[in-house]
This record gives C-alpha cells, structure tokens and sequence, in this order.
C-alpha cells in the first residue's frame, strides 16, 4: 500500500507528526510519499511540477493532509478526478475540513489503513473559462468568437469566485443556470461554490450553510447594487454561466479557484461552472462533523 503524506510547513507540530507517521508507516511496511505546503503552493509546482506530482499521487490509496483547510483544497486539487481518501488532520488556523489533531495521528491514520472510518463524498467543481477571441464549448457560435484556443479548465472544492478586479469599479455580469437567464446584476461579482464551499467565501458573501450531501451549486452574489438579487441553488446537473459584456476589460474582473488568482492573456468573457465528474472523499472519525463545527464556529 501506498500511502501520500501532506504538511503544513509553517507548523512544527505538522511537522513532528509527519516523522511519527513515517516511522509507524515503516513498522507496518506502508510505502509512503510526502509533500510540504510550501510546494504545494509555489508557481514551479503549479506548472512544472504539478504533473508528475499528479502521476505520483494517483498510485496512493490514501492521502493524510497534516494541516488546515487551505492545505486540504491543494491537495483535493492534486487528486482532482479520482476518489482517493483524503484524510485531514488539522494542524492549521480554522480546520473546518479536517479531524481534531487531539484524536491522535497515528490512531486516525490506523483506522483510515483499517477503513473503519467514515467517508463522505464531496461534490466539487468544474471552471471552464472562455477568453476574448476564443470558442465558447458551449456555443461555438456565440458571440462571434473566431478562433478554437485550448479549453481552460479548473478544479475548486469550495468555490469560484469572479470579482471586480484592480481597477475597483463595479462588475456587471449575466447570470445563467440551465440555459435560463437569472439576470444582470452589478457589485462585487459572484461566488459559484459547493456544499463543502457554503462555509467559506459563499457564507461571507451572506450566502446559506448547506449540508455536504447537497450536490447542486450554489449562486450568490456578492454585495449586489440591487434589493432584487438572491443566492440560487441549483440542480446537480446544472451549468452556472456567468457573462461579461464586451465593455469589461482585462483588469475589471479578476477570477479565483479556491482563493488562488487564475490568469489569463486576454478578457474574460465567460464563465462556466459545473460540478465535477469525480467526488472529493474525506475521512472523518465521527459522524455529524458538519453540523457540530458548524453550530460551534458560527453559533456559539
């Protein structure tokens, strides 16, 4: 068995607790790769590395994050398309993913090896952007777009963000679900996120609290210049657009996968959102982990 470890860098417990799981990892004669966040999040990574880190990371049958939940969405972004078990144990600030490190590392990591905890299965997300001069994969003749560049597409767990950008002018925007238009709005932009992203940027944006099990996106509009506007669920199957007229250019409107800047030569004009074709599964050592985080980080 073949067993992915990822650490929080800038946490020295992080760290002791990497060294006790690869002892016990060589007691029980498990293979085991590591990975710090620091690579995690650095540029080469992303584009040099990201590929043969990919192709190393789809022969674990388990990854065990050592951090919070910012580490947890880069690694889900590795594993991105497969089901792999991402197990988390919170060495980082908020933990919303992850197991309490109180539990015991190398206890949870047993019973993970043991499958004796339980799995649930997050839906996540599809970004595919369409650049000015670009084919739209949705219409190919829409909008006059002329030429068939390489499709950009993204991965998030908790949400894209589209949002005015360096220039701090308000964004304009459609909003489409499903081929049916929701509306113009003007504000700050838009989140599409998940169930598990309903906690993060969507929940500041006054978005609802949705349980993990939801597989449908959620729409909310960020500070809209209008009483109108309201977040949206959707379907499982639906396809989130967001459009940008032909007036917005390349600095009014900045997009980001799971807080990360994604760049791009030329203005973007549209945005589509859709859930992933493969769930992203977390290990947790009890159930109601959701509701009871929930209900003591928000509520209490």
């Amino acid at each position: 068995m073949r067993v992915l470890v990822v650490r929080n860098s800038n946490s020295k417990e992080a760290a002791d607790a990497a060294m006790l799981l690869a002892a016990y990892f060589m007691s029980q004669g498990v293979e085991c790769s590591s990975l710090s966040s620091d690579e995690l999040y650095s540029r080469a990574f992303a584009t040099e590395g990201r590929l043969e880190a990919r192709e190393a990371a789809r022969a674990c049958e388990l990854a065990v994050v050592l951090g919070g939940d910012g580490t947890i969405l880069r690694t889900a972004r590795l594993l991105a398309g497969q089901e792999t078990p991402i197990l988390g144990i919170n060495f980082g600030h908020l933990g919303f993913l992850a197991n309490s490190a109180e539990d015991g590392v190398v206890e949870l990591t047993a019973r993970a090896l043991a499958g004796e905890l339980l799995m649930e299965r997050r839906a996540n997300l599809t970004c595919r952007v369409v650049c000015e001069g670009e084919a739209d994969p949705y219409a190919d003749d829409a909008d006059g777009f002329e030429a068939c560049a390489p499709e950009r597409c993204f991965f998030a767990l908790n949400e894209i963000a589209v949002t005015r950008g360096a220039m701090g002018r308000t964004l304009e925007f459609t909003l489409d679900v499903a081929d049916s238009c929701i509306g113009r709005f003007g504000g700050d932009g838009i989140v599409v996120a998940s169930a598990t992203g309903s906690t993060a940027y969507a929940l500041a944006a006054g978005g609802p609290l949705v349980a993990p099990s939801f597989t449908g996106l959620i729409a909310q509009p960020i500070a809209p210049h209008t009483l109108s506007a309201r977040g949206v669920l959707t379907d499982p199957n639906d396809v989130v657009c967001v459009t940008l007229p032909r007036e917005v250019d390349a600095q009014a409107a900045t997009i980001f996968a799971d807080g990360d800047l994604l760049e791009f030569d030329a203005p973007v004009r549209r945005v589509y959102v859709s859930r992933g074709s493969a769930p992203t599964c977390l290990l947790y050592a009890e159930a109601g982990h959701f509701y009871a985080y929930a209900a003591k980080t928000f509520f209490l």
